[in-house]
């Protein structure tokens, strides 16, 4: 009977343990930098975002701190215009 316990404590554990890593793994897709294209000019300007801008803000936003990690996009993601622009999109900007 306690083996059979501990067995079906190790199913569910593995269980867990797949799905947990499918889901990072759906949410690792979504995450794509130039679908904020369309923030661009609101991001190197003081021109405000556009409707597009603000919707893919939030799409993205389970990605932000990997872009603030990114050498690369970093520039464009941590400065005072793109917090400008996360405030007006109703985004809060991550703590990363």
């Amino acid at each position: 009977m306690m083996r059979v316990s501990f067995v079906a404590l190790c199913v569910v554990a593995l269980a867990v343990v797949i799905f947990s890593s499918e889901t990072r793994t759906a949410e690792a897709k979504t995450c794509n930098p130039t679908k904020l294209l369309p923030c661009m000019s609101a991001l190197t300007s003081s021109s405000p975002p556009s409707t597009s801008c603000c919707s893919r803000l939030k799409e993205q936003q389970p990605c932000l701190c990997g872009y603030i990690k990114n050498p690369a996009l970093k520039k464009y993601v941590d400065n005072p215009n793109a917090k400008r622009v996360a405030s007006t999109c109703g985004v809060p900007y991550p703590k990363c």
